[in-house]
């Protein structure tokens, strides 16, 4: 980057939803600022007072931090370009109001909504859109605050930008219009506020969703109107709902970014998950981690097109996260979910091989696939599917009672998950035929057609319990 030092920013509107698409601006933000050691700054742009919901700001903390996110400037550690919330920052919207005013590019609204409705209509009529320029008064009164202030656009000419991910854009004569700074309750617009916020901060880029691309030619129009060099524009992709047709909104199951972490996602996997939403790092790797993402990030690699939302892949990517966790913090994390009598050290490595996020393990314990392990909960099968393809009962009750008989020579000490496969197999072994061994006792030891090997369900429940599931198979 030169001599410019980055300082990039995530401005969220605090209204109770950390969608994953607002996520991930903030993260590509903090990962570009981190990446050329600059500043990362956190503001709320809470001027929309109807919108805001009570908790917000709090949330969107604890969303942020969750992910792993931090920042060098925000409302809760302050910095040197406090306050940020902008509804404690309006005396700095006052002044570039009154150097607008001063300048003749801002002007008080004189009109009441009844007056806009008539001339919307007149427009209609016209078969033309309504421009509020086409009405703008000839003499303004002065600004007291007390109505809108409205942006006369200086010039109606057509603009042209380049912005990072879409390269050069353009926009006719028609995307200028009077637009409002500060409305009639005292508090700015977006379109205005975060342009002097971005000023006072210091900004350098700016990243945001591609529908602020339509809004541009205002911010350039008022940009120039203040005299201000414009930050580099940033445009990110879109996250797409699954089947990639249309943006992922709440109808298409969007998720707050706290709902993953209630169903046991990891933080590094969603932050790995994340990032490659829209960017690619230009080879094949897909697991990272925040230090590798901090090293290789870069905005030139963000992609244009959509980026769709595939909760199979983002399972993977968290089991690929959670292999590399230590087995202590594994297996407490699956001792959480586990009732007490499953909370054997034998049983994670079982858990652990069938989730992929830590919230399945209460699934697991819903369907009933961890019911073999209880000492309490004796099978019930079918017990024609006891028979092993085409072999006979009488034949299935003569290896039950071989097993039964070598696994009665262990001492309970001895009856180890290595212990028992070797008795088992040895027996498969002299028998000819593993299936008619090692088919039944599985099926008597579980109740069901798929379960773990029989030799870690017998290793847990110990000789006794084994012994009797056994005998009453046969």
């Amino acid at each position: 980057m030169g001599d410019i030092k980055v300082v990039t920013r995530f401005a969220p509107s605090p209204t109770g939803f950390m969608h994953i698409g607002g996520v991930r601006t903030a993260l590509f933000a903090w990962l570009w600022a981190r990446k050329n050691k600059g500043t990362f700054i956190l503001r709320i742009e809470d001027t929309d007072k109807a919108r805001e919901v009570e908790g917000s700001i709090e949330h969107i903390i604890k969303s942020l931090r969750w992910l792993g996110i931090d920042w060098d400037e925000g409302p809760d550690i302050g910095g040197l370009n406090a306050p940020y919330l902008q509804s404690k920052r309006l005396d700095s919207y006052k002044k570039y109001a009154q150097i607008l005013i001063d300048s003749g590019h801002a002007y008080p609204d004189p009109y009441t909504k009844e007056e806009l409705d008539t001339f919307r209509k007149k427009s209609e009529q016209e078969n033309k859109p309504f421009l509020y320029r086409d009405y703008r008064p000839k003499d303004f009164g002065v600004w007291d605050g007390t109505r809108a202030l409205r942006f006369k656009t200086p010039e109606i000419k057509s603009y042209h930008w380049n912005d990072v991910v879409r390269g050069d854009l353009s926009a006719g004569v028609e995307a200028l219009d009077d637009f409002i700074l500060i409305k009639g309750d005292g508090y700015p617009t977006y379109n205005f506020a975060h342009i002097i916020d971005d000023l006072e901060m210091g900004v350098t880029h700016i990243m945001r969703a591609d529908e602020f691309i339509s809004s541009t030619p205002k911010f350039l129009s008022l940009y120039e109107a203040l005299g201000i060099t414009p930050p580099i524009f940033v445009t990110l992709p879109p996250i797409l709902a699954d089947g990639g047709n249309k943006k992922l909104g709440k109808r298409d199951g969007a998720k707050d970014i706290l709902d993953y972490a209630k169903e046991g996602y990891l933080p590094q996997a969603m932050m790995n998950f994340l990032v490659l939403l829209g960017w690619n790092p230009g080879t094949e790797k897909e697991i990272f981690t925040e230090g590798e993402l901090k090293e290789v990030f870069d905005i030139n690699r963000i992609q244009v097109s959509g980026a769709q939302v595939n909760l199979d892949k983002l399972d993977w990517m968290n089991k690929e996260h959670m292999k590399k966790l230590l087995a202590d913090e594994i297996q407490n994390n699956i001792f959480s979910y586990l009732p007490e009598e499953f909370q054997n050290e034998k049983l994670v490595g079982v858990v652990f091989e069938r989730i992929s996020k830590w919230s399945d393990v209460k699934s697991m314990i819903e369907a009933g696939e961890l019911d073999c392990f209880s000492k309490s909960k004796t099978p019930h099968y079918d017990k024609t599917k006891l028979v092993y393809k085409n072999s006979t009962p009488e034949k299935i009750t003569q290896n039950l009672k071989s097993v039964i008989q070598a696994l009665e020579a262990l001492n309970e000490n001895d009856f180890t998950m290595e212990n028992v496969k070797n008795t088992l197999m040895l027996i498969a072994e002299i028998e000819g035929n593993r299936g008619e061994v090692l088919h039944p006792v599985r099926y008597a030891l579980s109740g069901k057609d798929k379960s773990p090997d029989p030799f870690i369900i017998a290793s847990i429940l110990g000789k006794n319990e084994t012994l009797s599931r056994l005998q009453k198979a046969i």
